[in-house]
This record gives C-alpha cells, structure tokens and sequence, in this order.
C-alpha cells in the first residue's frame, strides 16, 4: 500500500509538474503573443506615419512646387526649415526657402517634378527620388542688372530628397540631391 500511495505521490507530482509547465508555457505563450500583437501595432502606426509624410511630400512636388503654390509651403515646412542645396549651402527658415524656390522658375518658369519613383521613410525620416525637368526660356538673371539669354533647351534629371519630419507632421529639415554640372551642362550653359 505504501508502494501505491508512492506511485500515486509521485504520479500526481508528475500530473502537477507537467499542468504547471502548461499553464506557464500557455502565459509564457500568451505573454509573447501580446508582445508580438504591440510590435506590430507599433508597426502599423508607424508605417502609417511615413506614408502620411510621403503623401505631404508628393503633394509638395507634384502641386506645391511644381505651380508655385507658395502660400501652401507651410502644409510641408516647418517655419524654422532648414534647407541643404546641392552647392553645399544651407538655408533656415520657411521665406528664405521661398524665395530660393522662387528663383528656379524666373528662367525656366515651366520647372517640375511629376513623379517619385522610389519612396520610403523609416522612423521621422523619408527619402524620394524625383525627375526635375524644365526649360531655360527667359532670362536667367546673374547680379548686377546682367542677365544669360535663354537657350530653349530642356533639362530633365534625377533629384533625390531626403527630410526629416517633426511630431507635428512638418518637415523640418531638407536635405537636395542633384547634379548641378548635369544641370548646367543640359540648359546649355556647360562645357559639355
């Protein structure tokens, strides 16, 4: 009797051992579950979030920029943006970035960008690549009352930006690529 009382002893530690590990793996389990469920959740809102900045940066280009809608700029830019150009230098503040942009379109007033092949962001960040084309039909001015006759010729180039968005949606920083020597060289202003 003692043998059985034992076995059965032992048997229920068994039964007991293996519903405990059960029920740990089942929370171990669950846990991981909730785990996973948040970091995809995360995911989710977070990809949401890039694709509401792309969304804000096609609009930019395609509407903003490319009419010269530039009473909208602040849809995309911060008032304090800070602007890198190609050249190397940096401009900071919303107007400034206006008048620059502004400048673009006095000898090529037909300057845009349609289309964004590639885009993708990651965290407060996005980058785009575009086609900036146009042509050079007035005057470029050049200081000092001087000014480069047009030469009619188009230009169409790659461009790429990449920006840094703020918590409020708005772009604080913009960062623009492209080749200035292409783009010299295509208005018929290079040496080719």
């Amino acid at each position: 009797m003692k043998n059985v009382k034992t076995t059965v002893t032992v048997i229920m530690g068994l039964f007991l051992a293996i519903i405990l590990s059960a029920t740990t793996a089942k929370a171990q389990s669950k846990k991981e579950i909730d785990s996973l469920r948040k970091i995809v959740k995360g995911l989710a809102v977070a990809n949401k979030l890039i694709e509401q900045h792309l969304a804000t940066f096609d609009t930019l280009d395609y509407t903003v920029f490319s009419g010269q809608e530039w009473a909208r700029l602040h849809e995309s830019h911060a008032k304090n943006v800070k602007v890198y150009w190609p050249d190397g230098h940096m401009t900071q503040g919303i107007d400034i970035h206006i008048e620059d942009l502004k400048k673009l379109f006095v000898y090529a007033p037909d300057t845009r960008i349609k289309i964004h092949p590639i885009r993708f962001g990651s965290g407060n960040f996005t980058a785009v690549t575009g086609v900036f084309e146009g042509t050079f039909t007035k005057p470029m001015p050049i200081g000092n009352g001087k000014f480069i006759q047009p030469t009619g010729k188009e230009f169409k180039m790659p461009m790429a930006t990449i920006s840094i968005w703020g918590a409020d949606g708005i772009m604080t920083e913009e960062h623009l690529f492209w080749d200035n020597k292409t783009y010299i060289d295509q208005i018929g202003l290079g040496s080719n």
